[in-house]
């Protein structure tokens, strides 16, 4: 749980991206999203624990994988930033879009790989997942156990992602259009900022945290 909480308050790109989309597209375009960053948690949990080899190289190409990643958050940044529209009725009332499944699909993806290409989240589960496998001198940890920690981390993330799309929809409706062009406007901002940040700090500090 402590293990749950530390992923889930962690301040990062995911947080911001999961209230933008609750507070913009409502409750369904939210679960969806965090619907693709906890299948993106699972994969991760999964590669770690049975598939090392596939795990140790994408960490050794950390700086690749970090500047992708960069590059989408300013790409979804300056979307949201400058293309953005809020959608209003006739009598300047926020609308709630109605998805399409191939809409939906793409919020998903959208949610899976901006999680998968932090390798802040990486890093966290490659050290995790060695602590819980256990010392190579000693005697590992029983799968029993390695599995209650990582499904009751997984299960803490998720809930905790649900409640921040539930208290971002109670917003919503409370919220002017005014207000949510001001809001798409500082979300944008902060996403460049962690794009270029995360660029920033991967190309001067790459070598430092790839395992050696």
């Amino acid at each position: 749980m402590v293990l749950g909480l530390l992923l889930s308050i962690s301040v990062g790109p995911i947080i911001f991206a999961i209230i933008k989309q609750s507070v913009n597209n409502g409750h369904k375009a939210g679960y969806t999203f965090v619907a693709g960053v906890s299948a993106s948690d699972i994969t991760l949990v999964l590669v770690c624990n049975f598939f090392t080899t596939l795990f140790a190289s994408a960490i050794n190409h950390s700086t690749e994988i970090a500047v992708t990643g960069s590059i989408f958050l300013v790409a979804v940044g300056i979307y949201t930033l400058f293309f953005k529209k809020v959608v209003t009725d006739e009598d300047n009332n926020l609308v709630v879009k109605k998805f399409r499944k191939r809409d939906l699909a793409g919020i998903f993806l959208s949610g899976y790989f901006m999680n998968m290409l932090n390798p802040g989240v990486f890093l966290f589960w490659f050290a995790w997942t060695a602590a819980i496998i256990g010392d190579a001198a000693s005697t590992p940890n029983p799968v029993n156990y390695k599995f209650t920690v990582f499904i009751t981390c997984l299960v803490f993330v998720l809930l905790s992602d649900i409640a921040k799309v539930a208290v971002a929809g109670k917003l919503r409706s409370k919220l002017t259009p005014r207000n949510l062009h001001y809001i798409n406007i500082v979300s944008g901002i902060i996403l460049i900022g962690f794009g270029v940040v995360l660029a920033w700090g991967v190309l001067n500090y790459g070598d430092a945290i790839k395992p050696h």
